[in-house]
């Protein structure tokens, strides 16, 4: 199986209104995307947000990233949440665990 990741750094502006509100909204329905596997959201102490999500396919991420209610949250972020942003779209190469 392909693994997809994609790595969201962003910084958010201070008027975060319809925020908290969008972004459930969001994970309800990317979770329910075919092929979607995680979401995992961290804050760094300096402010900077990073989400990591993986999709089983390329085709599973490009879908999400299309949907057209997706399309309406990151127009809205340009316009009202984030002060600026990055993405990255990456297959994973190699994969190793361990759990004791």
């Amino acid at each position: 199986m392909e693994t997809i990741v994609t790595v969201f750094r962003n910084r958010q502006r201070d008027d975060l209104e319809g925020y908290e509100e969008t972004a459930v909204d969001m994970f309800v329905k990317g979770s329910s995307m075919p092929g979607f596997l995680s979401f995992k959201q961290y804050t760094a102490d300096d402010g900077e947000r990073l989400a990591l999500i993986e999709f089983d396919s390329l085709e599973h991420e490009q879908a999400w990233r299309d949907h057209p209610d997706h399309r309406v949250a990151q127009q809205r972020g340009r316009e009202e949440w984030y002060a600026s942003y990055r993405i990255q779209v990456c297959r994973v190469l190699s994969e190793h665990s361990f759990d004791a």
